[in-house]
C-alpha cells in the first residue's frame, strides 16, 4: 500500500480524522482542496468563481495524478474527487481509499453554519445537501476499498480506519 486516501461527503471528517491519522502513522497529511489551492494561487471558492466548476474539476484531477505519484501520504479528497471514474482509476490498485461514511442528517448538523463550501453557498442548502449526497454517495461505495464510520469523535474515527486499515 503506497498512500490511504479518505473519502467521503463534506463535512464527514476527512481533513480531521486524515490529521489525527499521519500523526499517528508518522505519515504527512495532504489535503487535496489545499493543494490544489496553493497550485492554483487561489481559494477553491475563487477557482469556482473563475473557472466555474469544470476548471476546478480538472485542476482536482491534476491533482489526483501528482499525488497518487507521491508516498506514504494520507490524502483527504475533496467532497467530489472521487465521485469521478477517472480520479478513482488513478488511486485505484495502488493506494487505499477508505470512504468515512456518515449519514446525512450528521452531515447536515455538522455543516449547519457553513459559510465557505461554494456547492452550499445557497437558499436551499438542505435541500441541495441532500440531491447531493443522493447522488455521490454511491460512488464513494463503489470507489471505496474499505468502509469506516465516520459518525463518532475524530479519534475513535482514526483509531476506527488505523484497526481496518492495519496501520
Amino acid at each position: 500500500m503506497n498512500n490511504v486516501v479518505l473519502c467521503g461527503f463534506m463535512g464527514c471528517g476527512k481533513s480531521t480524522v486524515g490529521r489525527n491519522l499521519a500523526r499517528k502513522t508518522g505519515r504527512k497529511f495532504l489535503d487535496m482542496d489545499r493543494y490544489i489551492e496553493e497550485k492554483a494561487e487561489m481559494s477553491v471558492k475563487e477557482i469556482f468563481e473563475k473557472l466555474g466548476e469544470d476548471g476546478f474539476r480538472e485542476l482536482e484531477h491534476q491533482a489526483c495524478i501528482e499525488l497518487s505519484d507521491k508516498k506514504n501520504l494520507i490524502i483527504a479528497s475533496g467532497g467530489g474527487a472521487l465521485t469521478f471514474d477517472r480520479n478513482v482509476k488513478v488511486f485505484k490498485g495502488k493506494d487505499k481509499i477508505v470512504l468515512l461514511d456518515v449519514p446525512l442528517d450528521t452531515i447536515k448538523y455538522r455543516l449547519r453554519n457553513d459559510k465557505v463550501r461554494p456547492l452550499l453557498q445557497r437558499e436551499d442548502k438542505d435541500r441541495a445537501m441532500e440531491e447531493l449526497f443522493m447522488k455521490r454517495y454511491p460512488r464513494y461505495m463503489a470507489a471505496a476499498d474499505v468502509v469506516v464510520s465516520g459518525q463518532s469523535t475524530p479519534m475513535k474515527t482514526t483509531i476506527a480506519v488505523m484497526e481496518a486499515m492495519k496501520l
